[in-house]
Formats: structure tokens, sequence, C-alpha cells
């Protein structure tokens, strides 16, 4: 697992509204559970889109990045990245830095 790694949301019923889950912790650290952020389809996403929300392309499609729904995951409800969005890592670090006041 990398950060910056999506997954597939596992719960399948969910998919339509949040199709995949952007893993944000950093790589060093190796224990059961991962920090994710679920990425959302922007017909499916209520919030203000803004620097705490940044859109995200997945395999061409722009997702929501909902940054103030973060949580943690067991590590194994990631199965099998399906890109990486390093290239994007401004935009995703600058949402983090809005959420946490990393400025």
């Amino acid at each position: 697992m990398a950060r910056f790694d999506v997954y597939a949301n596992p719960e399948e019923e969910l998919r339509d509204a949040v199709p995949y889950w952007l893993d944000v912790q950093n790589t060093y650290l190796a224990i059961e559970t991962r920090v994710v952020v679920p990425l959302h389809s922007p017909n499916h996403f209520q919030g203000m889109i803004s620097d705490l929300s940044p859109t995200l392309l997945v395999h061409d499609n722009a997702l929501v990045m909902n940054t103030c729904a973060i949580g943690v995951v067991p590590g194994y409800e990631l199965r099998r990245a399906v890109a990486n969005l390093s290239s994007q890592q401004a935009a995703i670090q600058n949402a983090l830095d809005t959420l946490l006041g990393g400025y």
C-alpha cells in the first residue's frame, strides 16, 4: 500500500455515490489500519467544493475528495489499488492542510 493509492469502495451498495477511497497515510507506518478519504461522484456530493474538497481525476473521471469524511479502515479492506494520485499531490495535501491546519 502506498500513499495516494486509490481503492474501490468495498461497500458495494455505496459505490454509486462513493466509488473509491483515497489512501492518505504515509508509507513508513506499518500498522493494521489505513487513513482514507472517500472520493465522491460529483452528483452525489452535497458539500462545498473548495480547497477542502478538490476535484481529482481517477481514470479520466472527476471525483470530489470529501476531506471532512476522513477516516480509518482496516488495511485488509483495501484489496488492490486501481490508481495512484501522486501526480495530484498538491491538491490533496492542500485539502488535508486545510482540514488539519498544517499551514
